[in-house]
């Protein structure tokens, strides 16, 4: 079966299958039979993903707006939408049952047609994050009405999913990846280095087709995955596995990665979103401060104080998420660029030459000489140890110690850069759902369920909540953050799309048969919220468990 119905079948049988061997098999037998417009649509959907993030698009389609769409497609209020969400907790389900229910549209554009293709889908997927102004919203719910109007049970059942972002079938980029591997017979490492090249599984899809994966690289305005750093034991422990190091801070700010295109200058995140509007200040010091005419370079956004020091991650991460008043908070909340890394150059990929050269090409870049990172080349461990010293002084996270030689490794965290900071256990969660609270805290969600990632399925296993910590104006910040990713209500709790990560420290691991994960967290505090974190960075139930055996008191065999 082709069409969006095959597409919707796929869905349900690896929804419905725990292996992820079978659900790869399924995957890839579908994508195997797909033409490259189809294919290069449905290896992004499958994901839960509708635009790879180098288009720009952003589908904006939150719970009302869904609803909505749900409500007018099957003739029913929206109270009676309310009713079904509190009784299956799945917007999918609900679709489908809204689906059964449906009523004719009234009006001759959206007459009856033909079964949807996935390109329909697409397509109105397309327009409904074209949509702007102030009928912004009732053009993208009209085109939600459209397709629900139109599909069978099942297929608005993964529609909703899509228009969420939440497909909740088990396959995530690792799945994808090895799917397409096995559907064009490729190598999976060379799916999964194109895909952290390009960030586009679509793309790399079509490529695979077509065996032109070798052809794929580094393309300016195409967000890269950024090369990740491991924690070490210590800095002897750090320089015995280095022998010599280039040092620098671990600055106490938030990554981001510049394209510079001529006079077009595009940021983006550590979890690869546009937030070129946000931060004028680095926009400005790519354009009059970067010589190259196109480049694409990795650093670090930090605000500093009036005192020097830099002020708390929250204070820059709001830099980041505003919208409005943009020059406004800029003047509150400057922003200081420190670059650390090359990765394109005048129409070349630099990620296979050593980070010495790297760094050489960065210095004749920047015309600026404060724009760059402080680096150190050494093999003195008395001289890392000073160096670690001042880093703290001066307010930051702890020191990066980088191998030399090292190439440039998209999305990979390995022991070629290991960041050292001050000992203090904590883990990067998911937040999968909130309680509101109450009396003078009954307006905010005061308390937030959290989970790891199960690696083999994608699942993602819950392990308590944490509500200690948050001030009410930190409470008032998260609620606002969190309001549009609010799945469905029940009573006083609400499930949350997962999106967003808290680094949470804790006492100690217990065992809980209370959690889908087996264990709870003793006196959880939040530290801070990681939202420039992707959610394949959240730590996995591998690690809770390994954490867990290490205890003190506790043997490695418990």
């Amino acid at each position: 079966m082709t069409g969006f119905l095959g597409f919707a079948e796929l869905c349900g049988k690896v929804e419905s299958v725990s292996g992820s061997l079978e659900k790869i098999d399924l995957a890839s037998a579908f994508l195997s039979n797909l033409d490259e417009a189809e294919l290069a649509v449905a290896s992004n959907f499958i994901m839960g993903v509708v635009f790879a993030p180098s288009s720009d698009l952003v589908l904006g389609v939150g719970p009302s707006i869904l609803y909505e769409a749900l409500a007018r497609a099957c003739g029913c209020g929206s109270e009676k939408i309310s009713e079904m969400l509190r009784a299956t907790g799945d917007p999918g389900l609900v679709a489908a049952m809204a689906a059964e229910k449906k009523r004719p549209i009234g009006f001759a554009a959206f007459a009856e047609t033909d079964a949807l293709s996935i390109s329909d889908v697409y397509s109105r997927f397309l327009a409904v994050a074209h949509a702007s102004g102030k009928k912004s919203q009732d053009a993208k719910v009209k085109n939600l009405q459209f397709l629900f109007s139109q599909a069978l049970p099942l297929e608005a059942r993964y529609i909703a999913r899509l228009a969420i972002e939440d497909m909740r079938i088990g396959i995530g980029e690792g799945g994808a990846r090895d799917a397409i591997a096995k559907a064009f017979s490729r190598p999976a490492e060379d799916v999964e280095r194109s895909y952290n090249l390009t960030n586009d599984m679509g793309l790399v899809a079509v490529s695979a087709k077509r065996g032109t994966l070798s052809e794929l690289g580094v393309m300016l305005n195409h967000p890269i995955k950024m090369m990740l750093a491991q924690l070490s034991e210590g800095i002897p422990a750090a320089m015995k596995e280095l022998g010599t190091a280039a040092v620098e801070w671990k600055y106490d700010g938030a990554r981001v990665q510049i394209h510079k295109d001529g006079q077009k200058v595009r940021i983006f995140t550590r979890r690869l979103e546009n937030v070129t509007a946000s931060l004028p200040e680095i926009v400005s010091a790519a354009k009059t401060k970067i010589r190259a005419t196109n480049a694409i370079l990795d650093g670090e956004a930090v605000a500093i104080g009036k005192d020097g020091r830099p002020v708390a991650f929250q204070q820059i991460l709001k830099r980041f998420r505003r919208k409005y008043d943009v020059e406004k908070l800029a003047a509150q909340i400057p922003l200081r660029l420190f670059l650390f890394d090359i990765i394109y150059l005048e129409d070349r990929s630099v990620v296979d030459k050593p980070l010495t050269e790297r760094r050489k090409l960065l210095q004749e870049t920047a015309a600026d000489p404060t724009l760059l990172a402080d680096q150190v080349l050494t093999g003195d461990l008395n001289e890392v140890e000073e160096i670690y010293k001042k880093a703290l002084e001066a307010g930051h996270e702890g020191l990066m110690l980088k191998n030399p030689s090292s190439v440039y490794a998209p999305g990979k965290r390995g022991k070629n850069w290991l960041k050292i900071k001050p000992v203090m256990e904590t883990l990067d969660l998911v937040v999968i759902g909130a309680k509101w609270g109450e009396g003078r805290r009954a307006s905010f969600l005061g308390s937030y369920r959290l989970g790891c990632m199960e690696t083999e399925t994608g699942r993602i296993l819950d392990v308590g909540w944490v509500a200690t910590g948050l001030t009410d104006e930190a409470l008032s910040d998260l609620t606002e953050m969190f309001k549009d990713l609010i799945v469905v209500q029940k009573d006083m709790e609400v499930e949350l799309k997962p999106a967003v990560i808290f680094e949470v420290a804790y006492e100690e691991i217990q065992k809980s048969p209370n959690y889908s994960s087996g264990y709870a967290l003793r006196f959880p505090r939040l530290v801070t919220v990681r939202d420039d974190k992707s959610l394949d960075e959240a730590d996995t139930i591998e690690r809770v468990t390994s954490l867990y055996k290490v205890q003190r008191g506790r043997s490695t065999s418990a």
